[in-house]
């Protein structure tokens, strides 16, 4: 007999409606307003539902509940659709929409009027609220609230034709306005809004709020188990209530789960829009942002995200990650799999003056230390090579094992240099570093005369791939937190460095949009798909290559 030791609280409530049969399968869907661009919160939503459906040999849906046209878009259709299909989690048949099952609500609100369920109000927002009551005080009846049935349904059918301005009425479920739960005080359930809809176009002026035709969708969907967050919590008995005034033989079962909160990022739909709004980012998907759109353009893959929603798991209490978490997935994904190329990033150039002028020779390097079916590589090696700024001291510190006049170092898949000499300009920054360099020593020849303890990379002078590489850190201040006292996002104003003078070794010639290289010493890397050009690659640094981050036990 299967056991449930070791499942997750949804998955042992699954385990009993399949016992019990409440359900002979299972259904799920990812419901997103398209009103944006989803963020790495909805990854473990869409994660959840879909691999709950793949667990039990269920099916997956992806709908949009696209009530509320003032804020929708075909474009973030389309983007929430990539996104879904680009994070693995595959949909059952076509993609739905909450508007077309429009004629369908319409007529679930006509039956809930005719059941005495349902009644238009003619109270403005300001009195609906004032009507409410608090948490510690019940709501009172709206004077509108005993119409008869008739004049409900020849109301309703008058909002639905046009007869009325906006927010003139609305279509309210009557239920109990004492109700401890606020959700549950006569809802409104229609409201009139002239707007053109994506989808539906102009056929119809009013439309359905989501607490209402979130429970009808899946309903009509045959979903079993409505996978939402903690915030809809106290909207459960509203959405049992529809499904059962409505009359649906097999009702779906809201389930809450909390979401995944990072540390330091920003996720707020309304911030992010004013980030795009005020170009203070390059668009949606700009690479700072924690969009799905921004992480998958930056260079995350699908398997790290994977990852961190396995090692965070699924719970019913709230709980922040250190952004971090996500950078470990990322290491440890791209670790096996990403080419290994040497690039320099802060460039001075170091001649081997005992090297041959006007040849080079080539040398050979693994493409993937960690893959060793990865094969080797060609590096051509000449007498000018670009090296870090970093690797060159004037006046060396203390276990400093870099060049330096009179040090020699390893040049990594090459020869020992040694130091010779340095060029400074006229600000007194140096320029030029000299060398020799003992061809007996080539890696590979099996020298073992003596040892040095540095090995810096190289990049060959006239061989090198000019890029420009973007270097990001947080885009808020991780010292201040996300926001001030204000509200005002506390922005770092060191969230992207542009490095137009790097110099990448050859291997990358070729390199098309969203390839990932580590650059060693420097980073993992990805092909910006959005800038590179046929001519002149961009890359964005991923993440860095260390961390003091330790997975907990």
């Amino acid at each position: 007999m299967e056991t449930n030791e070791g499942k997750n609280f949804i998955e042992r409530i699954i385990d009993e409606d399949l016992q019990n049969g409440t359900y002979s399968s299972v259904v799920t869907r990812f419901p997103p307003e398209p009103n944006g661009y989803l963020h790495i919160g909805h990854a473990k939503s869409i994660l959840l539902n879909y691999g709950l459906a793949k667990e039990y040999g269920g099916k997956f849906y992806l709908r949009f509940d696209d009530t509320n046209p003032t804020k929708e878009k075909v474009e973030f259709v389309e983007s929430i659709k990539k996104d879904v299909e680009w994070l693995g989690a595959h949909y059952d048949g076509e993609v739905k929409f909450a508007s077309n099952y429009y004629d369908q609500m319409y007529e679930a609100a006509v039956k809930l009027i005719k059941k005495g369920k349902a009644y238009v109000c003619d109270l403005d927002p300001d009195q609906i609220r004032a009507y409410r009551g608090t948490l510690t005080e019940p709501g009172k009846d709206s004077p509108y609230r005993n119409r008869s049935i008739e004049e409900n349904l020849q109301l309703f059918e008058a909002m639905k034709n046009g007869e009325f301005e906006d927010g003139a009425k609305v279509l309210r479920a009557k239920i109990d306005m004492a109700s401890p739960n606020i959700n549950m005080r006569d809802p409104i359930i229609y409201r009139i809004a002239r707007q053109t809809h994506h989808n539906t176009g102009d056929k119809w002026v009013i439309y359905p709020m989501y607490d209402f035709a979130h429970p009808i969708e899946d309903a009509i969907e045959g979903v079993t188990h409505s996978i939402c967050t903690l915030e809809f919590e106290d909207h459960r008995p509203l959405y049992d209530w529809v499904v059962r005034e409505v009359g649906f033989e097999q009702p779906p079962k809201q389930i809450e789960f909390a979401k995944m909160y990072l540390t330091n990022v920003i996720t707020g739909k309304r911030y992010i829009k004013r980030l795009v709004d005020e170009n203070i980012v390059d668009g949606w998907d700009d690479p700072r942002l924690v969009t799905i759109a921004a992480l998958r353009r930056r260079g995350f893959t699908p398997e790290s995200i994977q990852m961190l929603m396995s090692l965070i798991g699924v719970t019913k209490a709230n709980s922040s990650s250190d952004y971090a978490y996500l950078e470990y997935c990322l290491r440890e994904d791209l670790k096996p799999k990403a080419p290994r190329v040497m690039a320099v990033l802060d460039p001075i150039k170091l001649v081997i003056d005992n090297y041959p002028e006007d040849t080079f020779e080539m040398v050979e390097g693994s493409i993937n230390m960690d893959d060793p079916n990865a094969g080797k590589k060609q590096i051509p090696f000449e007498r000018e090579l670009w090296i870090e700024r970093e690797d060159f001291m004037e006046n060396p510190v203390k276990k400093y094992f870099r060049l330096f006049v009179g040090n020699e170092v390893r040049l990594m898949n090459a020869y020992f240099v040694k130091c010779t000499g340095f060029e400074k300009d006229e600000n007194g920054n140096v320029t030029v570093v000299h060398a020799t360099y003992d061809p007996e020593t080539k890696v590979g020849s099996g020298f073992t005369g003596r040892k040095v303890k540095g090995t810096i990379h190289w990049v060959p002078v006239h061989h090198a791939i000019q890029a420009t590489a973007r270097l990001y850190e947080n885009l808020v201040d991780e010292e201040k937190g996300v926001y001030n006292e204000d509200g005002s996002l506390n922005l770092n104003p060191n969230s992207c460095t542009v490095v137009d003078t790097c110099y990448v070794e050859p291997f990358v010639k070729n390199a098309k949009k969203q390839d990932k290289f580590q650059f060693v010493r420097n980073g993992y890397f990805c092909v910006d798909e959005k800038d590179t050009t046929d001519d002149h690659l961009v890359f964005n640094r991923i993440v860095s290559l260390k961390s003091s981050f330790k997975l907990p036990k």
